[in-house]
């Protein structure tokens, strides 16, 4: 891929501090980490999101965030995690290449993901459908 950064992290043209390597994945430190600890699990052929990604290296992606999480909140102290991927640029993806965020957490203070505002439950249901549809 021509302008890839993480293609380039990949390939070794850009230096990274790597915590995992396999056949599939690199795991690497975020240098604009949201918490110490932020890993980055970015797949090694290109995929801008992830609907471009096979479901073979998806269902590769969980375990290995398990895995990598669990050594991650030891290695800092934090009793709790977040696992996350954007997908698209409206989502907050910055780099268009697949990758998944493993985040430790010591407090939900440090990144506040909280439930939205209550849901009217007259649309609700209409929006369920529409999702159902596209199913």
């Amino acid at each position: 891929m021509g302008d890839c950064i993480f293609c380039d992290i990949v390939m070794g043209r850009i230096p990274s501090i790597r915590v995992y390597e396999d056949e599939n994945f690199i795991a690497l430190m975020d240098i604009n980490p949201l918490t110490p600890g932020h890993l980055l699990i970015v797949s090694r052929e290109h995929y801008a999101t992830t609907l471009d990604a096979p479901d073979e290296l998806l269902a590769k992606a969980l375990p290995l965030a398990k895995k990598l999480a669990e050594a991650a909140m030891l290695g800092v102290g934090a009793p709790a995690f977040n696992i996350f991927v954007n997908s698209g640029p409206e989502s907050g993806q910055v780099v268009p290449h697949w990758h998944l965020h493993v985040v430790p957490r010591k407090s939900p203070k440090e990144l506040p993901l909280h439930g939205g505002a209550p849901a009217d439950l007259t649309k609700l249901p209409f929006t369920a459908a529409a999702i159902r549809e596209n199913l």
